[in-house]
């Protein structure tokens, strides 16, 4: 988009030679007469630089009003680059101006080349220092993530997961990460990026569901203008983008199947070549891939190439599933709640021990996503200095348990006791044991067992 000026000037002579002058430079332009106007102006529109004059209807010659209106300005966007003018200049007078946060000063009548250039070198400062500000919060950003993800896992059932990211982390291996949908596939990707030589550039995501098979190409892998009707400008490609670092590729499942040997081919060869384009470019992409799908049995049923599952899965992780997670769940409740209370600035600091039961009881068919969704909720339902059971939305751990009964092996039904008598007697475990035919010492033993 070309350059857009904000005039403010209170003769119309003067704003029909500005417009004559920008205009034939290419300049998009807005005018203005009264100081009133220009912030009414601000308000609405984003402005590359103004130009205002100093002097309005409060007198003619102090540039008083002008240089109110530059403080006003400068206010709302210190960033904003601002050049006053005025038929009245001093050097006193330019002086107070720039102290107020102008870029420059031009006494009328003005030279066109000079005015030219100094809109011109403004708009060019202003564009870099904006760039400058939008890439120090990108790197803000890069710092907080590279502080790394937090995945909150103590159970015995995800240690080696941790085992796995500690050692395969560092390497360039592509990994598989397998597990049911929100079990914090993503976090783990996440981690390995952090933990390899690839985390000072950030870690290029694709969700291979999301997109459509005709852009599914031109998304991996780019395009040039002309290649197709909407190509209307050169495209880089996630591949490219992910040069010297990671892509993560989600739901690996959903790669079209004529387009499984282009995949194959950048995995094995780091080659490949834009839509439209004979020219072959080579990347050097560390690939992360996850899915909830049984891709053994996709390539037995023909959609998905065995070659292309051996490049994805030179190491695969398995993520357990929540229920499966008993000692992470209210660690993982009490992180998501302090987030959400931060978020909603709400004094919440902990679940009541109904709301703990409810949250061990429930068998968490949506896993962690589930669980963070549900303490949101939670978050802003909550009255109280803490989360209630009813805040949470669930049922209740009988008609959680009956309900899922049938569908739990001898082991399940029997931690899912333990954890009831334990919540019924305050974590008395003599009187728990007692109330369940065990010897203190045999409830220890299964307590450590499932990790309550």
């Amino acid at each position: 988009m070309p350059p857009r000026i904000l005039i403010a000037d209170d003769q119309p002579d003067v704003l029909e030679a500005l417009r004559l002058l920008l205009k034939g430079e290419g300049y998009q332009f807005h005018t203005t007469t009264s100081t009133a106007q220009v912030l009414a102006a601000l308000e609405k529109h984003e402005f590359d630089v103004l130009l205002i004059d100093l002097n309005y209807t409060r007198d003619t010659t102090s540039g008083q009003e002008g240089l109110d209106l530059l403080s006003r300005i400068k206010a709302l966007d210190p960033m904003l680059p601002v050049v006053v003018m005025t038929a009245w200049g001093s050097v006193d007078l330019a002086v107070e101006a720039m102290r107020r946060g102008a870029r420059d000063f031009v006494q009328k009548p003005w030279e066109n080349a000079r005015l030219l250039a100094i809109l011109r070198t403004q708009i060019e400062l202003a564009q870099s220092l904006r760039k400058g500000e939008r890439l120090e919060a990108e790197n803000q950003l890069l710092r907080r993530e590279d502080e790394g993800p937090q995945l909150i896992a103590h159970s015995e059932a995800m240690q080696p997961v941790l085992d796995m990211i500690k050692h395969v982390g560092p390497a360039n291996a592509n990994v598989l990460v397998l597990g049911e949908n929100g079990t914090g596939k993503e976090v783990v990707a996440r981690l390995l990026h952090a933990s390899s030589d690839r985390a000072s550039k950030p870690m290029i995501t694709v969700n291979a569901s999301a997109l459509s098979e005709g852009v599914f190409e031109s998304e991996l892998f780019g395009h040039v203008k002309g290649a197709f009707t909407d190509a209307k400008t050169d495209r880089v490609g996630r591949f490219e983008l992910a040069d010297d670092a990671t892509l993560f590729l989600d739901e690996i499942v959903h790669v079209p199947v004529h387009l499984q040997p282009k995949l194959l081919r950048v995995l094995q060869t780091g080659e490949f070549e834009p839509v439209g384009s004979s020219k072959t470019r080579r990347v050097d992409v560390r690939v992360i891939s996850a899915t909830n799908a049984d891709l053994n049995g996709e390539v037995a049923a023909g959609r998905f190439r065995q070659d292309l599952l051996f490049r994805l899965n030179t190491v695969e992780i398995n993520l357990p599933p929540l229920r499966e997670r008993g000692r992470d769940i209210p660690l993982l409740a009490e992180h998501f709640l302090r987030q959400h209370a931060a978020r909603y600035r709400k004094a919440l600091s902990e679940f009541d021990q109904a709301a703990v039961e409810i949250l061990m009881a429930h068998p968490w068919p949506g896993n962690v996503r589930e669980l963070d969704h549900v303490v949101e909720r939670a978050v802003l339902l909550a009255r109280a200095g803490v989360v209630q059971a009813t805040d949470l939305g669930l049922r209740p751990e009988r008609e959680a348990s009956a309900r899922r009964l049938d569908e739990m092996n001898l082991e399940d039904v029997e931690r899912l006791l333990i954890q009831k008598a334990l919540a019924r007697f305050g974590g008395n475990v003599n009187q728990a044991a007692e109330a369940l035919g065990l010897s203190r010492s045999a409830l220890y033993r299964r307590i450590q067992k499932y990790e309550l």
